[in-house]
């Protein structure tokens, strides 16, 4: 495989995932030569000004990033000496982001392919899709053809005529980017590169036999379910539903006519995606919208409540399966499915999501981090680890890396080529 670029090592990286529900950074430091990081410092905080992965007020989102940054800086701080962050990568909300397939063909005459050859055939798939409306946010070469001849993972080193690579983008609308560049660069921070948050969440909490085989990987966050599909060791297709956990919580908020905080912890406490005979005898208190807590208990059966949950919880399925049938992706879907995120620990979801989807499903945590304490090592903070590895080890995917490292050559070098490949 093309041998990786990896952070030197010592070297500080910072990842921000700017949620629906909740903020979270972490401050990893590179440890050694294979680009594997400590985690030095981990902020989160609520999300404010920010529904379904869209920014609604800068000022509030702004001001939720702050105090995430601040708490992992200062959990950082030995290391970090008081220098600040400058640069952070961030999570690209899936509800923003497009996939498409390309093939780019270039001529490579005989001599062995090189890995400008395989740049070469990146940068003129990019050119195809500059937009004004969009960013390419992923460049990602997911296999290669030489003269015709299918199934080269691996064309270094090879000779041929003709090379054909096909390609899975990923770009993100420029809006939403631009209000999201404006709250992080209001907190006086760059962004260094920025990753679909269901690849993020994959890099994070797949192992390679599922990023080989064919798994999707369902990211169930609080105002978005974002899903990606992995094959061949590379993301081939990513996607998401402005649906998420909160929305669960809202649905029991109104069917049980009580508070949204009275919702979300009676889903924590007694919420379940699938029904059972025993929720009938149990009863459980329901604080009423508006009085205080000594009023009167308000006792309803538990099947009320999961009742509400279930169908909704069913809806989430039932889309990313339409959306996963709609790719056209067939086998390569694999059968396997690694659910993450923090809705995800909802009791029962993962036996209703096999029902669902037919599919084989587990529950997926970080699992490529050393040093990630407790607190932050479960699903919902799966998207912030990935970010990590992905700026380690996947920089190469990113599209401005690929242009800067195309080697023109001669002019007439240039012009060869290009009446080559145009003629």
């Amino acid at each position: 495989m093309m041998k990786i670029k990896h952070k030197p090592k010592g070297s500080l990286v910072a990842a921000l995932d700017i949620g629906s529900s909740k903020i979270a950074c972490f401050i990893g430091r590179v440890i050694d030569d294979e680009g594997t990081f400590e985690v030095l410092g981990v902020g989160h905080h609520g999300s404010a000004g920010v529904k379904s992965g869209t920014i609604t007020d800068l000022d509030k989102a702004e001001n939720a990033i702050r105090h995430t940054v601040h708490a992992a800086e200062n959990m950082a701080a030995k290391v970090m000496k008081g220098y600040p962050l400058r640069e952070v990568v961030v999570n690209l909300p899936g509800v923003h982001a497009m996939s498409h397939g390309h093939t780019a063909d270039v001529q490579v005459a005989g001599h062995e392919i090189t890995d400008n050859d395989v740049r070469r055939a990146l940068a003129k798939a990019q050119e195809q899709v500059v937009s004004d409306e969009y960013e390419l946010v992923h460049t990602i070469p997911v296999g290669y053809r030489i003269d015709g001849h299918d199934g080269i993972r691996e064309p270094r080193g090879m000779h041929g005529q003709n090379m054909s690579v096909d390609i899975h983008m990923v770009t993100g609308d420029m809006g939403a980017l631009q209000n999201m560049a404006s709250c992080i660069e209001r907190s006086h921070l760059d962004i260094s590169a920025l990753c679909v948050s269901a690849y993020a969440s994959g890099l994070a909490s797949l192992v390679e036999d599922e990023m080989d085989l064919g798994c999707t990987v369902i990211d169930m966050g609080g105002g978005v379910t974002s899903f990606a599909v992995f094959h061949g060791g590379n993301i081939i297709y990513s996607d998401a539903i402005p649906i998420g956990g909160e929305h669960v919580t809202s649905d029991i908020a109104k069917g049980l006519t009580t508070a949204v905080h009275d919702a979300e912890r009676l889903k924590i406490l007694y919420g379940n995606a699938m029904a059972s005979h025993a929720d009938e005898n149990e009863l459980i208190d329901v604080p009423r919208l508006g009085e205080d807590a000594s009023s009167e208990p308000n006792h309803i059966p538990r099947s009320l409540l999961v009742g509400i949950i279930q169908p909704r919880v069913e809806e989430i399925f039932e889309l990313v399966r339409a959306r996963l049938k709609d790719s056209g992706l067939g086998a390569a879907l694999g059968r396997r499915v690694v659910l993450t995120g923090g809705a995800s620990q909802l009791s029962g979801l993962k036996d209703l999501g096999q029902h669902v989807l037919d599919k084989q499903i587990r529950l997926g945590r970080p699992i490529r981090l050393s040093g990630l304490p407790d607190a932050v090592g479960g699903p919902a903070f799966a998207t912030a680890a990935g970010l990590l590895t992905y700026v380690s080890e996947h920089a190469h995917e990113m599209p401005a890396d690929i242009m800067a490292q195309v080697e023109p050559g001669s002019l007439w070098e240039r012009t060869k080529m290009w009446l080559h490949e145009n003629w």
